[in-house]
């Protein structure tokens, strides 16, 4: 699918600064910037390197500034805004087009009868950015200058220079910048130019998406150096960041790697479709492109291969909870079944007091244990892996700490979370401690607390149950004891449910009694492969999610009839996530309610028309990929970050599900 936007777009400031493009390394690594060319937030930038990878992302090249000189006339190509609210220069009324070519980004520059093309993309595998200029079209020479932006921080922070010196030192074709002197060194290299040395402070770069969420909104670059070159029609020059002391210079093969390697994802997974349906539409193999930005190497001594899947872009890590959700989506679906079975045996690693970690921290801490969901959902990520491979061996493999899981749950591990010997249900939760996926706190405030038994959390430990007594048939290993609490799950779970209401209780036996708050989290009971309601309230739930949470991009986290339902998601991080879990749309939501209309309905074209407002919504926010939240009011603004791993993988996963 390639996207393609015109000076409608391109030339008008409101819109080309709020659509944003984003390539990616396969390490932890990205770039990533708005079509205009204008820095809105401190996570922009040319070169963001995983210099941990997965993590320890630190800023280092933040932008290069563009002018032309053509025909004696002189054509500022960047785009800048500055802390009193000015915009100087103003490039982006020179682009003429922008596309996404896969998931490169094309940028077309037009002054006079001159067009010059920019692409930039990464290498997989290495912190390594591309920039490549070609002039496609002209009657003269054009003169290209560049000024390279650099910084050196962590990609959460922003600097203010204070006289801050780095080292710089001219190398062949390039220069070295040493930040400071424990700093890992970088390299901005060209195939050709002239590069000069300047260090010189830019101050007061204006980031309004930074100032709209409530932080700090103002940073300084520092231009290290000038490259001057002169292109003849035709001819291109290729810049590259790196970590790497010698990068490979040869730009169109660089290039030519990227486009195969996505060419490559595309191919696997049409293979893995059914025979009927190997034609994808072009918005879906965007969608397995999108899927590969997510997937990242987390290399473990017992396991060098190891993969981990990161939440979003452009701020979280790699998240067990959000992994578990995403790998059927973003690896099975994909044809990536290799990459899976990595996943899930790296995970298995981390497996402690029979939880899996919710948080890899970016400074390499150890890992958080603060879930009592991602568990749970690592038994339907084993389930769906095993319903498609019959990987007898693995399945082995990972049995022993599914036990233990299991065995740990019963008898009670961190944070409260133990099997209730009254009725066989799931408790979880102590003070102070956000442990489901609406896990936003600000300070000690805990803004959606659900301590006691979430209907989402017991509707998963019951799939879990079923899906062990499964595994442990195939394997030939003692199963009843699986069964039987199974059976008692099912069998208590009309504790959640409301006859007068015709929905589920949000969460049971809380300390404040039981939360009818209207909520989609009910919607797993529906849509997981093991249903503990009955039909009639499958249905039920259905109807009351669709009529009421249901948006064109996901669900809403609360009821607008409640009081505390919030509409608008923005401000300051009390407002932010005050608002995250109460009317804020997420959209990985849409796939649990597709997967439930299509179990109550059994019409695929129908369950499959919920899909379609998110191809619109690939050439908005993060072009090319989906975001992670939206408004719960029209028009539904997305919000939150411009990719977000489980939106992709449940809008594929169910998309797929559909196509019978």
């Amino acid at each position: 699918m390639c996207m393609e936007f015109g000076r409608e777009i391109c030339g008008n400031l409101e819109t080309a600064e709020s659509r944003e493009w984003l390539v990616t390394n396969g390490i932890g690594g990205y770039a990533s910037g708005t079509v205009a060319g204008l820095l809105t937030r401190r996570y922009h930038g040319l070169l963001v390197a995983a210099l941990q990878p997965p993590l320890g992302r630190t800023l280092l090249l933040a932008k290069l500034d563009e002018i032309v000189t053509y025909n004696s006339c002189f054509y500022p190509l960047n785009t800048n805004r500055w802390s009193d609210g000015i915009v100087s220069p103003h490039g982006y009324r020179h682009i003429e087009r922008f596309t996404l070519s896969g998931t490169v980004p094309v940028w077309r520059f037009a002054v006079a009868d001159a067009v010059l093309e920019k692409r930039v993309w990464m290498q997989q595998g290495a912190n390594t950015t591309y920039v490549q200029y070609t002039l496609s079209r002209a009657t003269q020479p054009l003169q290209l200058t560049l000024k390279a932006m650099v910084n050196y921080r962590d990609y959460h922070g922003d600097t203010q220079s204070n006289g801050w010196q780095m080292s710089l030192e001219t190398v062949e074709k390039g220069i070295c910048i040493t930040a400071y002197p424990s700093a890992t060194p970088f390299y901005l290299v060209s195939d050709s130019g002239n590069v000069s040395l300047v260090h010189n402070w830019y101050y007061g770069f204006d980031l309004a998406v930074e100032r709209y969420r409530g932080l700090s909104d103002t940073e300084d670059h520092l231009h290290a150096a000038t490259l001057e070159v002169t292109l003849n029609p035709g001819e291109s020059l290729t810049f590259v960041a790196s970590t790497e002391k010698q990068p490979n210079l040869q730009g169109e093969t660089a290039l030519k790697l990227r486009q195969t390697h996505e060419q490559k994802l595309i191919a696997i997974a049409k293979a893995h479709q059914p025979l009927d349906s190997q034609e994808l539409p072009p918005w879906i193999e965007q969608l397995i492109l999108a899927a590969d930005q997510f997937i990242v190497d987390r290399p473990l001594p017992e396991e060098p291969n190891g993969k981990t899947i990161i939440a979003g872009y452009h701020w979280f890590s790699d998240w067990g909870r959000d992994t578990m959700i995403s790998l059927p989506g973003l690896t099975i679906s994909t044809g990536r079944i290799e990459i899976a079975r990595s996943i899930l045996r790296t995970f298995a690693k981390y497996v402690n007091q029979g939880m899996l970690p919710n948080r890899f921290p970016d400074a390499g801490e150890e890992p958080e244990y603060n879930t009592v969901d991602a568990t749970l959902w690592y038994f339907e990520a084993v389930r769906a892996y095993y319903s498609a491979t019959k990987d007898d061996h693995l399945l082995a493999e990972l049995f022993g700490v599914l036990v233990e899981i299991i065995d740990c749950h019963c008898r009670g591990t961190r944070y409260n979370i133990h099997l209730d010997p009254a009725d066989g249900l799931l408790y979880a939760g102590v003070a102070g401690v956000q442990l489901t996926w609406m896990d936003a706190k600000v300070g000690d405030w805990v803004v959606t607390p659900r301590i006691g038994k979430p209907v989402e959390v017991n509707a998963l430990w019951y799939n879990a149950l079923r899906t062990m007594a499964n595994f442990a048939r195939q394997l030939g290993k003692p199963h009843q004891e699986y069964q039987a609490m199974a059976d008692r799950v099912l069998a208590r779970f009309s504790r959640f449910w409301h006859d007068g209401l015709g929905y589920c209780y949000d969460v049971i036996d809380s300390p404040d009694g039981d939360d009818l708050s209207l909520r989609p989290n009910q919607i797993f009971a529906v849509s997981l492969p093991e249903s503990p309601l009955t039909p009639t309230q499958q249905k039920s739930v259905v109807e009351i999610c669709g009529r009421i949470l249901l948006t064109s991009h996901g669900l809403r986290s609360l009821s607008p009839d409640h009081p505390q339902y919030q509409g608008k998601y923005g401000g300051g991080q009390y407002q932010r996530d005050g608002a995250y879990h109460q009317g804020t749309v997420w959209g990985w939501l849409i796939g649990a309610f597709v997967q439930a209309h299509l179990r109550v309905y059994n019409n695929p074209q129908q369950a499959r028309q919920f899909l379609e407002p998110m191809a619109n919504h690939l050439t908005a926010h993060g072009v090319g990929s989906l975001s992670e939240i939206f408004d719960g009011e029209p028009p539904m603004n997305p919000r939150g970050c411009i990719a977000q791993a489980w939106t992709v993988a449940e809008v594929l996963r169910t998309w797929l599900a559909t196509s019978g």
